[in-house]
C-alpha cells in the first residue's frame, strides 16, 4: 500500500533552501543524516496534465488566501517573483528561494482533493 509521496527539490544552494523551508515556511522536518532534512508537507494532491513536450514535474504550494499569504511573505522580506495572475483554475504567483529558484504558489478556484 502506498503510504505517502516524497518530493525532491534539486538546489544549487540546498542548505539555504532547507533553512528557508524550515525557518520561513515553518515546515517541521527530520534529519535523514548528514544534515539532509526531510520536511513534512501540508496535505497534497497530484494531477496529470497532457503535454506535447517532454514529460516534466512541477511543485506548487497551495494556500487558502493568496493575498494574505503574500502580505505575510512581504512582511518577512520574501521576494515575490511574479505578479498574481488569474488563471481559470486559480490565482497564481511565485516566491524566490535563497538559491534563486522560484517556488510557485496558488489559491485554487477548483475543487481540491487534498482533504478527501
Amino acid at each position: 500500500m502506498i503510504s505517502g509521496a516524497h518530493v525532491i527539490l534539486y538546489s544549487q544552494n540546498a542548505e539555504a533552501d532547507r533553512d528557508f523551508i524550515r525557518d520561513v515556511l515553518d515546515f517541521p522536518g527530520v534529519d535523514a543524516g548528514g544534515g539532509r532534512l526531510i520536511f513534512k508537507l501540508p496535505p497534497a494532491e497530484v494531477a496529470v496534465h497532457p503535454t506535447d513536450g517532454p514529460p516534466q514535474h512541477e511543485l506548487f504550494l497551495m494556500c487558502d488566501n493568496l493575498d494574505s499569504q503574500l502580505a505575510e511573505f512581504r512582511a518577512r522580506g520574501i521576494e515575490i517573483t511574479r505578479p498574481i495572475s488569474e488563471q481559470r483554475w486559480g490565482k497564481l504567483t511565485a516566491i524566490r528561494l535563497p538559491s534563486g529558484a522560484e517556488l510557485p504558489l496558488y489559491e485554487p478556484l477548483h475543487p481540491t482533493a487534498h482533504s478527501l
